[in-house]
């Protein structure tokens, strides 16, 4: 009984962090800081969570603020077929909405950047902004920006996707970017399976981590996302990143094991390796270092 009380209140301090949490993420971090205590088991852990009614309800998913109906550039998507095996490699980008309530019980919204590194899994820039405006995501690339301080421009190998919105096709996103020595590379369409990481951290964010919070002053907003992005880069186990945090996959360079299967990926390397074979590819088109690939 001591030690279902105990996971209990393990699971109510994590809830009050991430209230939209799944149990097995919670059932890892817990394993995880009491491995030395002799933890609850995974089952009994789930059933822990079934009769005292905690599992999370999906909320549907809200429509998109992606505005790509402008006459600015555009760029091809560059990731079709592209897998990063380390980080800085590929960073994603998108804008997301949070309601502000007033007192009327009325709202507004306010807007959230974000900039995913695809391969830690790692939210290496945001802002919060009253607006749609470039600003906003200007500064979110502007934080992330500073991973790659150091690093001479003709040795940065990364590119930045994004969907069409004209902040990310404007002029000085695009520059910025350009200067950096960062290639850029957008959706084709509507369609937001062009980018699908992109829309998971949405939805992490704001129905997982700030689920069933109510703001009503852009800073409860700003101090919110910033406690909810700390604990997801270091604390949140992530399936794609075989239940490491995005900090600790940050530390690594080759493939790392995922909890379930991409069958994306298995396609690309499927046909990037009968490449290969035939010639037409070099090997380190896929990073394939055995020494870097985590099991």
């Amino acid at each position: 009984m001591a030690q279902e009380e105990f996971a209990l209140s393990y699971i109510y301090d994590i809830r009050k962090k991430d209230a939209g949490i799944g149990g097995k993420k919670i059932w890892q971090m817990y394993k995880t800081a009491f491995q030395e205590n002799n933890p609850m088991g995974r089952d009994r852990f789930e059933c822990l969570i079934d009769r005292y009614n905690l599992k999370v309800r999906k909320r549907r998913r809200k429509p998109r603020t992606t505005d790509s109906s402008h006459r600015l550039p555009l760029y091809p998507n560059l990731i079709k077929s592209f897998i990063p095996t380390a980080p800085n490699q590929l960073w994603v980008s998108d804008i997301t909405y949070i309601p502000i309530w007033l007192k009327d019980n009325t709202y507004r919204f306010c807007y959230l950047s974000l900039v995913l590194d695809a391969y830690s899994k790692e939210i290496v820039g945001w802002s919060v902004g009253d607006t749609l405006e470039t600003i906003y995501p200007l500064l979110a690339l502007k934080i992330a920006l500073k991973r790659l301080a150091g690093i001479p421009k003709n040795e940065i190998q990364l590119i930045h996707h994004s969907d069409r919105g004209c902040q990310y096709a404007s002029l000085h996103y695009v520059q910025l970017l350009q200067a950096n020595g960062i290639k850029v590379s957008m959706t084709e369409s509507g369609d937001p399976k062009d980018n699908a990481q992109a829309e998971r951290i949405n939805n992490t964010i704001k129905n997982e981590l700030l689920k069933d919070k109510r703001f009503y002053s852009l800073k409860e907003v700003y101090d919110s996302v910033s406690a909810a992005v700390e604990f997801y880069n270091t604390q949140r186990p992530h399936m794609s990143i075989n239940m490491m945090t995005p900090y600790e996959a940050s530390l690594c360079t080759g493939e790392i094991k995922k909890r379930w299967i991409s069958y994306r990926e298995k396609y690309i390397k499927e046909q990037n390796e009968s490449l290969i074979q035939e010639g037409i590819l070099p090997l380190e088109i896929m990073g394939i270092q055995k020494k870097h690939i985590l099991k």
